[in-house]
């Protein structure tokens, strides 16, 4: 399933089609924020059910704003920069995705963390992804 979803983002090119890349990136970020809202309403069980619901859309749609941020920021990049395969369009949009972060909960320092640690992974992802690391390796049998 993962495979699947990621695949679709990973299909486009670089730099081109931003809009399907988005909405790619913006599917994934909105699928992992619905996740997080089951498990948080699974662990903590809301007092009521207008809380549950408010808590639920709170994680999915931040993490579909900061999917969407992402894809595109990376993409424009790519086509302002005309060097569509380098990591640094990556770095700058998750950069951007965790910007909206630290805006979405009202910290600086957040926000600023959240730059550096997205950025820096979402770098390392497409370094990984240009030099053919494998993450999810196939079994030997």
């Amino acid at each position: 399933m993962a495979k699947t979803v990621l695949r679709q983002y990973w299909d486009i090119p670089e730099g081109t089609e931003c809009h399907r890349k988005t909405y790619a990136t913006t599917s994934i970020g909105g699928a992992a924020g619905l996740v997080v809202s089951a498990y948080s309403v699974a662990l903590k069980t809301p007092t009521s059910f207008l809380e549950g619901v408010a808590r639920t859309g709170r994680y999915t749609f931040t993490a579909a704003a900061i999917g969407a941020i992402f894809g595109l920021t990376s993409c424009i990049s790519a086509q302002v920069r005309e060097k569509p395969d380098d990591p640094l369009n990556y770095l700058i949009g998750g950069c951007a995705g965790g910007l909206i972060l630290g805006a979405r909960t009202r910290s600086y320092g957040i926000g600023a963390a959240a730059c550096a640690y997205m950025g820096l992974t979402a770098a390392l992802v497409k370094m990984g992804q240009l030099e053919g690391w494998q993450v999810f390796a196939e079994p030997k049998v």
